[in-house]
């Protein structure tokens, strides 16, 4: 279908379903905002990670040596080095505290929008719902005037046809990146939790650091 021709259908149907549209609109256009941003951040946090230097820190740690981990853990943005880093710097006092400060960070930050897409999720579909509303008081004015007009009437039942669709259509195409990008979110959760776990497991190691000191 040629793109002037799919253009004038997309524009009949916005003003057939009636001024309900524009709000269903402004989420449309708060829905692609929200996704857009998530899939450009988490692009640039995938080439954030480095768990090779992950496996590096703890080995440092293992051996004993807290200052070569300090060490091995800067020039990295990878949020579970950052973690284990502010672990490392509060050593030997408020270690999980310290970790927890920047777990709760990088956390917020991968669940950054979320909240609105599952607003617009609930929000959307309730927009449709009220253009159904009015559209069929339209059609039932219609019905109830001294001169029954065919196209109110069925003009007004398309609108709300409209409206219902575009809301339901909304909250279709948010779902999925809604549920995958909580999914990440929490994973990532978990991650630093474990990361975090496992470093305070090398400090309860009996005998750790007896003969090492940071420098």
């Amino acid at each position: 279908m040629p793109e002037p021709i799919l253009s004038n259908i997309v524009v009949d149907l916005f003003i057939k379903g009636g001024p309900i549209m524009w709000p269903i609109l402004l989420a449309t256009l708060a829905a692609v905002a929200a996704v857009g941003e998530r899939v450009l951040w988490w692009a640039r946090f995938n080439k954030r990670r480095d768990r090779a230097r992950l496996g590096e820190v703890f080995a440092a740690v293992q051996a004993g040596d807290v200052a070569l981990a300090l060490k091995k853990c800067h020039g990295t943005d990878d949020p579970a080095v950052k973690v284990v880093e502010a672990g490392l710097a509060a050593y030997p006092g408020g270690v999980e505290e310290a970790m927890q400060i920047v777990a709760t960070d990088e956390v917020e930050n991968a669940a950054k929008f979320l909240p609105v897409m599952d607003t617009l999720i609930t929000l959307a579909p309730l927009l449709g719902l009220l253009g159904t509303v009015t559209g069929i008081m339209g059609s039932f004015s219609a019905v109830g005037g001294s001169e029954l007009a065919v196209e109110k009437v069925t003009g007004g039942i398309g609108e709300a046809l409209i409206a219902t669709a575009a809301g339901l259509g909304i909250a279709i195409a948010m779902l999925l990146p809604c549920n995958y990008y909580s999914r990440k979110a929490a994973r990532l959760e978990v991650e630093l939790r474990q990361a975090g776990t496992h470093l305070q497991g090398l400090f309860k190691r009996p005998g750790a650091f007896d003969n090492n000191n940071r420098s």
